[in-house]
């Protein structure tokens, strides 16, 4: 006797799901100074965005 068409199987199901895992984010890195920036995103440690300085950042120098 056949096995119903709407049956899949575990392994079947997970090896279809296993391609939906998340991906790493991408970090590119600043122009200007050189540190780990999102994409799209303002510098954190220079304040730098497409080459245009956009916020001033304060510097945590004692």
């Amino acid at each position: 006797m056949p096995v119903q068409q709407s049956h899949k199987s575990k392994s079947a199901t997970r090896k279809r799901k296993a391609a939906n895992r998340l991906k790493a984010i991408e970090v590119t890195t600043c122009t200007n100074c050189g540190a780990a920036v999102l994409p799209h995103r303002v510098c954190k440690k220079c304040g730098n965005y497409n080459g245009k300085q956009v916020i001033t950042v304060k510097s945590d120098e004692q």
